[in-house]
């Protein structure tokens, strides 16, 4: 590393290696600035809609995403309607910027779910799928009701990663590489 920034890479391949190796860190460390992307999805009306999400896990092999949300929010009507979505991430310390489209499945039920919730149901976060108020839906003056008893609103969005846009912004010259699917990477104008 030169300062705070890493050594630049050579190739798209040593790109696309960094830039999962990066999403990875971005799951388990919850201050890695990657950690909340900013999907944007296509809202009913026909729309642009973007909102900040929580990168939960990655599997690099399978090149998917695992955000967690309530099946009741919008963007699960939106994803169901148009599974086609985009994640922008931005790392001011790496001096990256990754455009990434995606196809998305959400799953409300099965072993996915299940063992996922096994897992948060035990913290505060687990609140947030146990209200049974959707989100955004307003509340009453008292505050609302209790939490359900069960995890039926929580939900697992996978998001596979289709297409890759990587922009580099640097000092000594900014710099793109776009990745389709598992092709390799090539260097286009940035």
């Amino acid at each position: 590393m030169t300062g705070n920034r890493p050594e630049r890479l050579t190739s798209p391949a040593a790109v696309h290696q960094a830039l999962w190796l990066e999403l990875g860190r971005a799951a388990q460390n919850r201050h890695h600035e990657w950690r909340t992307p900013v999907l944007a999805t296509l809202a009913t009306n026909g729309l642009p809609d973007a909102r900040t999400v929580v990168l939960r896990e990655v599997q690099v092999a399978a090149r998917r995403l695992l955000i967690y949300t309530d099946a009741r929010a919008g963007k699960v009507a939106q994803l169901s309607a148009q599974p086609s979505a985009v994640l922008v991430l931005w790392s001011r310390q790496l001096g990256w910027q990754l455009r990434l489209r995606v196809h998305t499945e959400v799953l409300s039920d099965g072993l996915a779910v299940t063992s996922r919730w096994a897992s948060l149901r035990a913290t505060p976060a687990a609140r947030d799928y146990l209200s049974p108020l959707a989100p955004g839906a307003a509340l009453p003056i008292d505050g609302g009701p209790g939490p359900a008893a069960d995890r039926s609103h929580f939900a697992l969005l996978e998001a596979t990663v289709q297409h890759i846009d990587w922009l580099e912004l640097h000092p000594d010259g900014h710099r793109r590489a776009i990745f389709d699917g598992a092709a390799p990477g090539i260097w286009v104008n940035p």
